[in-house]
């Protein structure tokens, strides 16, 4: 397991046991590790963290990780569509932002 996926889970953990220090430590690292790592790194955490539990993963970590992936793979229209299926699951305050990558991802895959 590599250390995104170590720190994702951590930062899951310590929020599940409600200790504020601990999740403030764990969501520094998360954050530190994430801003570095690759888009294949990002979304390889993303599906092992996902696969464990849909929703642990609070809803900044999702976007912050979907959207470094994305920033590093604009053309990636798979990974557009995915962030944008993301958004749309954590209420309408994001629905614009969602969209705009969904068009996007159409765009990408008319083109090819």
């Amino acid at each position: 397991m590599d250390d995104l996926v170590m720190s994702a889970r951590a930062m899951v953990d310590a929020a599940d046991a409600s200790d504020h220090r601990a999740y403030n430590v764990a969501a520094r690292d998360f954050v530190e590790r994430v801003t570095f790592a690759t888009a294949d790194d990002i979304t390889g955490m993303l599906r092992e963290v996902f696969a464990a539990d849909w929703m642990a993963m609070p809803p900044w970590a999702r976007n912050l990780s979907y959207r470094l992936a994305c920033l590093q793979r604009p053309d990636d229209a798979q990974l557009l569509q995915a962030a944008a299926v993301d958004l749309y699951s954590f209420g309408p305050d994001w629905d614009e932002h969602a969209e705009r990558l969904s068009a996007e991802a159409g765009r990408i895959q008319q083109e090819h």
